[in-house]
């Protein structure tokens, strides 16, 4: 090592894990150095989270060996990792929705007051400190299931930040933040870097880990096959090393044409307890036709689309599909009308992690394989294989459970768990949030598909790349409104960041553009 070279923490070595027949990893070396943000990518399923549980004590190897300050250590469960400064932070929360913010970032580690007592007032003074430092001025007493996922996210971190750790594992932290949140995030890694704490990082998000890594390492298929300083790094070299291909072929244009209206929302308004969650929003979507949502946190993409699929009772406006009026007021109506919904938490709202990957699959279109009161198992079946088929659904076998695939093929299980309800308008809420690049691809691409095939596609998301790339028509949102609509041609990132973020459209452009005649 050079006189220069940063010094190795902690070194993963030779690391193998088979999950009986299955090797996750693949005699894999890996090296973290001391007080820097050490970045790993790589496809779903390509390793990247089975090596962090083993660093973080999760799980045992089938071979290999761990060395922290080189010195070898035996991690055989989360605490022995925590005893020695080894952190992690998991992209699926792991909080208690019923506790409060307090309770979740001391569970399991309560602050006492002589033997018996919890000090509770210490607790919420330490939260107030870590929840400060992460930009957040919250009650520590509110509950973390009232949180929205971006908030949640934090509390996440900040458990996390409460401890005195030496080397911290971050799986995909951002996912759910806001612009401005990440910003925060960047700067409490930054104090962590001074400081001399060794950053793990695992992120699908190119522009964020670029801005803030030292160092980059990439997998795939379960091996180690690059590692680089980051400033001998580009994007077009990363995405090369992680998929074998060229990133311009991520984003490829929607090039069927546009039909007949399949969708026209007409003054939806939700209320809210300080102001409408959805306030008199109009739209449209034809058939053949991308239509995608851009906003901030808290723009009520979200929060549209729920009531759209009937999630909001007390919702008003009118919706109609393919020219008629929408009655039905509950979800399971207006999945019937041709209205599905890929929600933005996958794990919460669009999986049941106990089922099987065939039983998540057919969990909203049981009716179809219905027979008296028996389900048809072979036409079940023959529907499950051709859904895995059609979506690329990595998965050995689809009775084994849905939570042992990888984050992209679950957002896959979730894709055609709403397309076996034959649907005519799909409604996806950030499709790509925590999956990678080659996954991405994927889905995509199915949405271009679908396009094709004349459904109609109406996706939010807050990747101002994505919805530049994909969209044939760019709604944007801000404080539950709709704020403009810019056709694809005179659509520019000046003008969707400016009426996202203004509040009301930017001068010469501040109102929808004219929306398509009504039945």
């Amino acid at each position: 090592m050079t006189e220069d070279a940063p010094a190795e923490i902690l070194v993963a070595r030779g690391i193998s894990k088979s999950y009986g027949g299955v090797r996750a990893l693949k005699d894999v070396t890996f090296t973290a150095y001391r007080g820097k943000v050490n970045v790993l990518v790589g496809e779903n399923g390509a390793g990247k989270s089975t090596l962090m549980k083993i660093l973080s004590g999760a799980e045992l190897p089938t071979l290999g060996e761990i060395l922290l300050e080189g010195e070898p250590v035996h991690l055989h469960n989360p605490r022995d990792a925590i005893a020695l400064g080894i952190g992690i932070i998991h992209q699926e929360l792991s909080l208690f929705p019923n506790l409060s913010i307090a309770e979740n970032m001391f569970a399991g580690r309560e602050l006492r007051r002589g033997r018996r007592f919890v000090n509770e007032a210490a607790q919420r003074r330490q939260t107030r400190e870590v929840l400060r430092r992460l930009g957040q001025d919250l009650n520590p007493d509110t509950l973390v299931g009232d949180l929205p996922i971006g908030q949640q996210q934090l509390v996440e971190i900040g458990r996390v930040l409460l401890s005195e750790v030496r080397v911290l594992i971050m799986d995909e932290p951002t996912s759910a933040l806001s612009n401005h949140e990440v910003d925060v995030l960047f700067e409490v890694m930054g104090d962590l870097r001074e400081l001399g704490v060794t950053v793990i990082y695992i992120s699908h998000k190119l522009d964020e880990f670029r801005r803030i890594g030292d160092h980059v390492t990439v997998f795939r298929d379960g091996r180690l096959v690059a590692h680089e300083s980051m400033s001998e790094t580009d994007t077009a070299w990363i995405v090369r090393q992680m998929v074998g291909r060229d990133p311009d072929s991520l984003y490829v244009r929607n090039d069927s044409r546009s039909g007949d209206v399949l969708l026209d929302v007409r003054g939806l308004t939700a209320p809210g307890p300080t102001r409408p969650l959805v306030d008199d929003v109009s739209l449209t979507v034809r058939a053949g036709e991308v239509v995608g949502i851009y906003g901030l946190m808290g723009a009520g993409r979200s929060e549209f689309f729920e009531c759209v699929m009937g999630r909001h009772r007390h919702a008003t406006g009118r919706i109609f599909i393919d020219g008629a009026e929408v009655t039905e007021r509950d979800v399971t109506g207006r999945i019937r009308r041709g209205l599905a919904l890929i929600p933005e938490d996958r794990q919460r709202e669009g999986l049941v992690a106990i089922l099987s990957t065939a039983e998540n699959l057919t969990l909203a279109s049981l009716h179809r394989f219905l027979a008296g009161f028996h389900i048809r198992v072979d036409a079940a079946r023959a529907a499950v294989h051709a859904a895995i088929r059609d979506l690329s659904i990595k998965v050995a076998d689809p009775a084994s459970e849905v939570s042992a695939l990888s984050g992209g093929n679950q957002q896959k299980v979730v894709i055609g768990k709403a397309l076996m309800t034959g649907p005519k308008v799909l409604l996806m809420d950030e499709p790509s949030r925590g999956i990678d690049v080659g996954a991405k691809a994927d889905v995509f691409r199915t949405m271009r598909r679908l396009a094709a095939d004349g459904l109609g596609i109406l996706f939010a998301t807050s990747d101002l790349e994505e919805v530049m790339a994909l969209s044939d028509r760019i709604a944007v949102m801000s404080n539950g409104r709709l704020i403009a609509v810019y056709d694809r041609a005179e659509a520019t990132e000046a003008l969707v960041v400016a009426a996202s973020s203004a509040g009301h459209g930017p001068a010469g452009a501040a109102h929808p553009s004219p929306l398509e005649p009504r039945a």
